[in-house]
Parts: structure tokens; C-alpha cells; sequence
């Protein structure tokens, strides 16, 4: 009797006799008199119902609470639900249905296509959806997000007429109904995909012009390609990229899926990814550690092996050096100051022009320009490295995607239908023009300048005008902000776009132009007649600004590149090569602090491509970000900086640990010196007095070449240490470099001289006082007491 709708409940007496018996006579309405208490069932308009007796207003009451109850903000269906309601209606037929539902009246307009072949070639869009949605009822049509053919058709199912046509979709009137390349993707998904897998299907095809028509599409045949063989799509349905055949953009363009295959954003490398952190005592090779297993990881133990032989060390670091030019090792030292924001992204002031325009043309930024200065997101070496694995693309490194870090200008050149001409000129002649600006030549270089163009303008057109106006404003983005090597986009409209290219040639005044004397020379890389939508790359709409950067942070590169590429350029290629982070002394800063909520995203089932693949959106700059498969991270950490056991739960559970301690069996005898027998003693020394994590390692003595070398490292590095650890307790280093005594008074030892120090007046004999020394260290070491043991 009441059917749920996002406004509230709305009020159906043609149900009333069948749910609480009343007849015509015990009934009549007033617009505004006796008004049932809470049934206020329309918006704007209140309606009081006059009933027979108590008992029967008593129902009625408690059907319309019954109803308020299960009114709820439905947002969106599962497939599976939907189906079953489905199912329901096959069991009970259409007369069973409606005798079990009578609630729901025959439907008269809108109806849902099954997404499979079924009983029924159409179902009424309100019972099959309520039921899915596990609600009393809901409204019809699409006017609200919640309605019945709203929800189906956000779903992917296709909403039809009586006669199983599909029905226009006023997505222009109602944002909240997909459109375009997301419509698209949906209705793949829905009626595609899923019933092959429900079916069991190794694969399945999809040809394009069938899909275009079930959906009731008009010539938008390219459109539809774009997006099944997009990595939106990939991603979107969990498949592979599709096998392409047939003539591309076309009516019979077919699309092969192979369903056994879940969609990877990165090939499965053949190594799993790699979190390892060395640690140990300070000194004993760690670093350099870092360095060999970068080297291992990036080519390979097969390739690798050969330098790890004792003369091949300088080999391994010209390697390592080679490897992090070419952007595939990064190293990174932490520390107590080191943020998220410098490690991951975070804001940055700029002072730049372009920078300072393209905010103020954006009323959506986030940071919006002032006091001269606006916040940019910055990416960090993190964010960056992850990235440069993502996108590699092997050994064929030639050629094959866009440069990501130049900056994209929308262009229009000419009104859409009504300036066609101009803009044929401009993909036939591979230039862009521009009719802001009068008829000043702008070529001098003093116009790099912003202000030099203002002044130019105000001197010569306006006096009055503002650094916002458009002559002003586009001229320096087309003239001077756009440089060589950017691209541009040609627009056709605000949801469409017709070109890509790259700008080859400096701004150029033609005074004999019949319109847009301001141009310049571009390359074409796509073209399309049909276009293609602009929200596979951009998620705003198209300003009508004739040119203007378009913000770096909205653009999604991977949909750009599916468009003006083809699917099999865009995708990243399937032996993509390691890339390596080393982050030295990982231990230092806030684990916690600096990783964020990107720690879950390093376990290797969690990287982009595992089964349990997972993405975020990062805070700063809005993008989606997962972690690579083909990058390996290692870290160093020093024990005797900071206890393991310190270390954040999270990191130790994702991250391998491996022990490197003092080897003095690399050392040899150096000047009569027997250095392995010197590092053994003292640290054996130190961890009876302190403890393992804190000896010393033997880098503090390979680099020795004669007995000055080795008391230069005891004087200027171990004695030091030493009196570090033992916080100032001379007694403790006296033991571990042999010179300790028992006697209270003084001595002379191989390393350090203690002298003992008279207690001043006052202080009490001698005997009272508690003997105190001065300790010095000697000029000349003897190494014979430690040596003994």
C-alpha cells in the first residue's frame, strides 16, 4: 500500500482493499485536515485518511511503519541478487509472482533484460529490483538513484519498453545513471563475463557492434572498443587483455576474453617480490651488502655470480652505478625527520606562473593559490620508483608510451558543427591556433614572461584588464607555458575528445591567416572522427576555456595510452625487469609514520597482479596507487642503534630479516698485527660485558694497509665507540682493549694510561674516598696485552 522511495513513502490505495480490507466507503481524502500522524508521504504535500474504525487504522499504522522501516538508502545491487529475483519470478510465473507480490502493479513501462537466456525475455524493473535490494518496494523509472531502474541499470542491466527495445537513457537529465565508456564496461560485465563464468566458459567474445546495439547506442562503434580492450575494463571484469580480431572500430571488432586468466596491471614476474632487511652490529658490510643484493635481484643470480668473486668488487659497483643511472636501483637513507611526505607525496609551495594559472582556471583544487604561493602534490621516491617499475616495459625501451611527466594542454579549435572547417585545418595542416589574443605578434622572447604579456596588452588593448583575462591568460598558456615535447588534446565538447598530439613546433604569428593568426606545429599521435570519451583519461569535464593545462593529477595515463596507443602498447609488458629500493638505516625513522597505510600494500600477495592484488587512494594528490610485483625493497639496520624488538609489528611480519656479523675471518695480519684474532677478542670482550648486537664489525678494518692504518682505526673509531657503549665507563673499555687492573693505583696499559686523581680537601681521607682516575689515551698502542686475551 505504501511503496519506499528516497523522499519518503508514497501513499497507493489502489492496494488498500487487499492488504487491510477497507472498501471505497470507509476512506476519503483531504489535501490538508485530519493528517495521520509522521504521514508526511510526498514531498511538499500531506494527505490524512479517514478509516472505518480504531482496529483498522491500527494497521494501518503499522503498515506505514513497517514500510518507513525498510526504506533505506539502497545505493546499488549485486548481480547475484538480481539474478535470483529472477529465478523467483521463473518458479512462480508471472501470475504466482503477482499473486505472492501484490504490492507491485503490472508493469507498464519499464521493464529489465535478463542478462542470460531465460523464461521470461523481459521482467518488470520494481519487483526484480526491491526484491534484490531486500526492501518492500521502490519507486520506478530512473529519476532517483534508489529507483527501480536506476539501481539495474548502474548494474549493467539493460532497462527495455513492453516491446524489449531498449530505453533511451536521459543520463543528461540524471547524473547518477552511467554513462559513456562506464555503460560500457557494466553491461560487458553483467551480460558477458558473469554469465560466462556463472557457465563455466574457458572464454568468451564479445563483438563489438552487438554489445553497441543491445545497449541502444548510435554510431559509437570506436567508443565501444575503447573500452573492452581498455585496462579499465581488465582491471574493472578481472580478466586478461582480450584477444583482437577483425577490423578495428568496426561493427564486427571482436573481443576474445580468456576467463581462466585474472587481469594484472603487472605481469607476474618470475621471482616473487622481494622485502628483506640485513641487519647486525655497525661495520659489518652492510651497505655494501645492500648493493650486491640490488645487483642480484635486478639481473639475476646466473649473471651476477661471476662479481661476487673477491677481485670483482669494483665490478659489482660499476654494475650497481650502471643499474641506478638507468632509474632501476634507488637508495634512500632515513632518518628521525624522514615523513610520509617525503617518501610516498606530499605538498609542496611553487611560485610557478603555469603553476599559479592553472589553479586559479580549477575551482575544485584542493590547495588553491595564495599569497603568492599555491601547494602542488610532489611525488616521492617511493611513488616514483613504483611507478618506473609499473610502466617498464623490458628491453624494449624505445618507444611505446607517453612521457609521463610532460604536461597535457586541452585545445579547441572551433565550435563544434559550426566551425568544423577550422578544425579540419588543424588535423590535416598538424597545427593548433588559437583566436584569443588580438593581432599582436607575440613571438619575442620578453613574452616568456606573464607579466610581460599583461603589460603588452594593457599598453596596446585594455588598460582596464586583469591578469584573468582570457587574452591575456590563454595567450601565455599557448604561447609561453606550453613548450616543445608537451601534448595537447583536442576537445569536441566536454565529454569527447578527437585528437592527440605533441607540440614540434614554437609559437608563430601568421598575419595572413584568415582567422587564429596565433599557431603553432604539432604531431598528431590519435585521431578518431567518432572521438572517444574523455573520461577514460580525465575525470573532469572539458572547461570551455579555448586552452588550458589540464591538471596532471587527474589525468589517468593507462586510459590516455589505451586510446591514442592500442591496448597492446598500454599494457605493461610481460617481462618487465626488477627494479630495487635500499633504504639504508630503515630503523631510524617512524616505520609507521613514513609507510602510512601503504605498509599492507607491500606483502607480495598484495602487490598489483597477485591474487589478492590491492590499491589505495592516496591523500594528497587523489591517484590510485598500488605497489609493483617487480619491486624489491631492502633495508639495513643497525642493532646497536636500536634493538630489533624495537621495530613496528606490521614491518616485521612483511619484511625477511637476515643477521651479518662480524666475519674476522676476512682479515689478515697487518703490520705484525693479527687482525682477526684482535676483532675476535674484543668483541667476544664486548658481549660478555654488553651484549652481541653491539660488536664491532670487520669494514672498521679491511681497508688496513699498515700498522699506522690500524691505530688510526683504534684511535679515531673503536676507542671512541667504545666509550660511547659503555656510556663514559672507562673501567669497561680498559677491560675490552686488556688494560684493566686491579690495583688502585696507576697504570699503564697497550692503549690507554690511567692515572689516579687525589680527592680534593674536604672530601675525606684517603681511604674514606672511593679511588678515581683520569684516563688518557696512549700515543703509542701496544697490541701484545689485548692480543693475549
Amino acid at each position: 500500500m505504501f511503496e519506499a522511495a528516497p523522499s519518503g513513502s508514497v501513499l497507493n490505495w489502489q492496494n488498500a482493499e487487499s492488504i487491510i480490507g477497507v472498501t471505497t466507503s470507509d476512506r476519503q481524502f483531504k489535501n490538508s485536515a485530519y493528517t495521520l500522524k509522521g504521514a508526511n508521504l510526498e514531498p511538499g504535500k500531506q494527505m490524512s485518511a479517514f478509516v472505518a474504525d480504531e482496529a483498522t487504522l491500527a494497521q494501518l499504522i503499522e503498515w506505514y511503519s513497517s514500510a518507513e522501516s525498510s526504506r533505506q538508502n539502497v545505493r546499488e545491487l549485486r548481480r547475484a541478487a538480481v539474478e535470483a529475483a529472477m529465478d523467483l519470478y521463473d518458479k512462480l510465473g508471472a501470475e504466482g509472482f503477482a499473486n505472492e507480490y501484490p504490492q507491485f502493479q503490472e508493469s507498464r513501462q519499464y521493464w529489465v533484460r535478463p542478462s542470460r537466456p531465460r523464461a521470461f525475455p523481459r521482467y518488470p524493473s520494481k519487483p526484480i529490483a526491491a526484491i534484490a535490494a531486500g526492501v518492500h518496494s521502490l519507486g520506478g523509472g530512473w529519476s532517483k538513484r534508489e529507483t527501480a531502474g536506476s539501481l539495474l541499470h548502474n548494474t549493467g542491466y539493460i532497462i527495455v519498453d513492453a516491446d524489449g527495445a531498449p530505453e533511451p537513457v536521459p543520463s543528461d537529465q540524471y547524473p547518477h545513471l552511467i554513462n559513456g565508456a562506464e555503460r560500457i564496461r557494466a553491461c560487458a560485465l553483467t551480460n558477458y563475463i558473469a554469465p560466462a563464468r556463472d557457465r563455466g566458459d574457458a572464454e568468451v567474445t564479445i563483438i563489438a557492434g552487438k554489445l553497441h546495439d543491445e545497449i541502444g547506442m548510435a554510431r559509437a562503434w570506436a567508443n565501444v572498443c575503447q573500452a573492452l580492450r581498455g585496462s579499465k575494463f581488465q582491471e574493472y571484469a578481472a580478466v586478461a587483455a582480450p584477444r583482437q580480431s577483425g577490423p578495428d572500430a568496426s561493427t564486427t571488432t571482436a573481443f576474445t576474453y580468456h576467463l581462466d586468466q585474472r587481469a594484472t596491471n603487472m605481469p607476474q614476474p618470475s621471482q616473487s617480490a622481494t622485502n628483506q632487511i640485513l641487519y647486525g652490529p655497525p661495520g659489518t658490510g652492510k651497505t655494501f651488502e645492500t648493493a650486491a643484493e640490488a645487483v642480484r635481484l635486478c639481473l639475476g643470480l646466473a649473471d651476477t655470480d661471476p662479481l661476487f668473486a673477491e677481485d670483482r668488487r669494483s665490478d659489482l659497483m660499476t654494475e650497481y652505478r650502471r643499474l641506478a643511472d638507468a632509474g632501476r636501483i634507488e637508495f634512500i637513507t632515513f632518518h628521525q625527520s624522514y615523513s610520509y611526505e617525503d617518501f610516498v607525496e606530499g605538498l609542496r609551495p611553487t611560485t610557478d606562473t603555469a603553476d599559479m594559472l592553472m589553479e586559479q582556471q580549477d575551482p575544485a583544487s584542493p590547495a588553491p593559490a595564495s599569497a603568492g604561493f599555491r601547494l602542488r602534490s610532489e611525488d616521492g621516491i617511493f611513488k616514483r620508483i613504483c611507478e618506473r617499475a609499473r610502466l617498464d616495459r623490458g628491453d624494449n625501451q624505445g618507444g611505446g608510451r607517453l612521457e609521463r611527466q610532460r604536461p597535457v594542454f586541452k585545445i579547441a579549435l572551433g565550435r563544434r558543427g559550426i566551425e568544423e572547417d577550422r578544425i579540419a585545418q588543424g588535423l590535416n595542416d598538424n597545427l593548433i591556433h588559437l583566436g584569443w589574443g588580438g593581432d599582436i605578434d607575440w613571438s619575442d622572447e620578453r613574452f616568456d614572461s606573464f607579466e610581460e604579456i599583461r603589460r603588452e596588452w594593457n599598453e596596446k588593448k585594455d588598460a582596464e584588464a586583469s591578469g584573468k583575462d582570457p587574452n591575456i591568460e590563454m595567450t601565455y598558456s599557448f604561447r609561453s607555458s606550453m613548450q616543445l615535447g608537451d601534448y595537447v588534446v583536442l576537445s569536441d565538447g566536454r565529454d569527447t575528445f578527437r585528437a592527440f598530439g605533441r607540440v614540434v613546433g614554437e609559437y608563430y604569428y601568421d598575419a595572413a591567416a584568415p582567422y587564429h593568426p596565433h599557431r603553432r606545429k604539432v604531431a598528431w599521435i590519435w585521431r578518431s572522427p567518432e572521438g572517444a570519451d574523455r573520461d577514460v583519461f580525465y575525470a573532469s569535464y572539458f572547461r570551455r576555456h579555448s586552452v588550458y593545462q589540464l591538471r596532471p593529477a587527474t589525468i589517468d595515463w593507462d586510459g590516455l595510452e589505451s586510446v591514442v596507443l592500442g591496448a597492446d602498447t598500454s599494457r605493461p609488458a610481460s617481462d618487465a625487469r626488477p627494479h630495487v629500493l635500499v633504504i639504508d638505516e630503515i630503523n631510524r625513522a617512524n616505520i609507521s609514520k613514513v609507510f602510512g597505510e601503504l605498509i599492507t600494500l607491500l606483502e607480495p600477495d598484495k602487490r598489483l597482479g597477485a591474487l589478492n592484488a590491492l590499491k589505495v587512494r592516496l591523500p594528497y594528490s587523489g591517484a590510485i596507487f598500488g605497489v609493483p610485483a617487480n619491486l624489491h625493497i631492502v633495508g639495513t639496520m643497525n642493532t646497536a642503534d636500536r634493538s630489533i624488538a624495537l621495530l613496528d609489528t606490521a614491518l616485521r611480519r612483511r619484511f625477511e630479516f637476515r643477521e651479518l656479523m662480524p666475519r674476522a675471518e676476512l682479515l689478515g695480519t697487518v703490520g705484525g698485527i693479527d687482525l682477526a684474532a684482535l676483532l675476535s677478542t674484543i668483541n667476544a670482550r664486548i658481549e660478555y660485558l654488553f651484549d652481541r648486537e653491539h660488536q664491532i664489525g670487520h669494514a672498521y678494518f679491511i681497508g688496513c694497509a699498515s700498522r699506522e692504518d690500524v691505530e688510526n682505526v683504534m684511535r679515531h673509531k673503536v676507542i671512541p665507540l667504545l666509550a660511547e657503549y659503555f656510556y663514559e665507563d672507562w673501567g669497561k673499555v680498559a677491560a675490552v682493549l686488556g688494560d684493566a687492573d686491579e690495583s688502585e693505583g696507576d697504570h699503564h696499559g697497550g692503549f690507554l694510561d690511567r692515572r689516579k686523581l687525589a680527592a680534593p680537601r674536604g672530601m675525606g681521607s684517603e681511604g674514606d674516598a672511593s679511588a678515581r682516575f683520569r684516563w688518557t689515551v696512549r700515543d703509542e698502542f701496544v697490541f701484545s696485552g689485548l692480543l693475549r686475551g
